[in-house]
């Protein structure tokens, strides 16, 4: 099957939301240019782990001088997309691998989300030849350093808006408690 290619330089949104209630969501980046919408589905633990690596990334932007601080440029903290998930909510494929990176030509940051393989696996960006007409679906945004930082403060919001964690092993608590491997099986209200 050929590579479906979504490309977004630059989307009007991009965001990670969620659909479902806490312990049963589904989790999703988005991208919006004019009435096109892709969403792509992914673990809890890849937003946490974008947001936290995008968030290093513009950390080190600033401490090189390349990106000023919101501060700096007199926009004091990032504006948070607070609205849902556009319409339609189609899922174009579920991601297997996440990589991102700064284009100091187009002063972008690059965000890629590659398909998992017919196995469920993820597919290392290195081996994956972006020209090749057969591969994993790819959705690449590039964006200002200002819509990286919005993203961070929504896909943190939104991972931090879940189930609370037990206090002795780390797990999401369910409403009723959960069976606590730190209390040898035992249950924790």
């Amino acid at each position: 099957m050929p590579r479906r290619r979504y490309l977004f330089d630059p989307p009007e949104r991009f965001v990670a939301g969620t659909v479902g209630e806490p312990g049963d969501r589904t989790f999703f980046l988005q991208a919006r240019e004019g009435a096109r919408v892709v969403s792509v589905v992914l673990e809890k633990v890849q937003v946490a782990v974008l947001a936290d690596r995008l968030g290093e990334l513009l950390l080190e932007l600033e401490r090189r001088g390349i990106e000023p601080t919101d501060e700096a440029a007199g926009g004091g903290s990032p504006d948070v997309d607070v609205a849902p998930l556009d319409e339609p909510l189609n899922e174009a494929f579920r991601a297997g691998s996440l990589t991102l990176g700064w284009d100091g030509d187009a002063e972008r940051v690059l965000v890629e989300a590659r398909a998992q393989d017919e196995d469920g696996e993820a597919i290392d960006p290195d081996e994956d030849d972006d020209d090749d007409e057969e591969g994993p679906d790819l959705l690449r945004v590039r964006m200002t350093a200002d819509a990286a930082r919005s993203f961070v403060a929504r896909a943190t919001r939104i991972v931090a808006a879940g189930r609370p964690p037990c206090p002795l092993c780390g797990q999401p608590l369910d409403p009723q408690g959960h069976i606590c491997p730190r209390r040898n099986g035992h249950y924790l209200n």
